[in-house]
């Protein structure tokens, strides 16, 4: 009777004990804040590596593993890319018919931790081209959260520029490269 009775309350106490610990597989709330957004647009021509950027502010919060506020949508002004000269960045905007498209937009949904960086899902448009990507991966660092895609002007029905009759050609392959700069 007494070993009963011993077991009984060791297994109060216990219950007692772990009955009233936090769960551990909820994640608490966290929060990515966002103050400044850089995008690059990169590739290769027969002169060479080009570099075209826009860098602008725009500030956002996204709470993690919550049902809060877990998405960014920001739109870019498609004339404010920069080549590094004038006549690249001219061509870049033929390129991208910023007459016709002034503004593409980058939406991030459904942000979540995945080990020290981000899993989400990436919507891209450009021109009239809307692209769409799965369990996208944002590498994290100290200062910013970051992604790139790899893709071909023909992906978005565009036309890699040619100059002075064939003799300059961008090749069809550029790498758009994504930054969101933490507070």
């Amino acid at each position: 009777m007494k070993t009963r009775f011993s077991i009984l309350i060791m297994g109060l106490a216990i219950f007692a004990f772990f009955g009233s610990a936090k769960p551990t597989f909820l994640a608490e709330d966290t929060t990515l804040v966002i103050n400044k957004i850089k995008i690059e647009i990169t590739g290769v021509s027969t002169v060479g590596k080009y570099n075209c950027s826009n860098t602008f502010s725009k500030k956002d919060t996204l709470f993690l593993n919550s049902n809060k506020k877990n998405n960014f949508n920001t739109e870019i002004k498609m004339s404010d890319f920069d080549c590094g000269n004038k006549i690249m960045t001219k061509d870049l905007q033929g390129t991208v018919k910023v007459k016709t498209f002034p503004n593409s937009t980058v939406t991030i949904t459904d942000v979540k931790q995945f080990g020290k960086n981000y899993k989400c899902n990436l919507t891209f448009l450009i021109t009239n081209k809307t692209l769409k990507y799965k369990d996208f991966i944002l590498y994290s660092s100290d200062k910013k959260v970051e992604g790139s895609l790899n893709l071909n002007f023909s992906d978005i029905e565009l036309e890699p520029p040619v100059k002075m009759a064939g003799l300059i050609k961008v090749r069809d392959e550029i790498v758009v490269n994504f930054s969101l700069y933490k507070n």
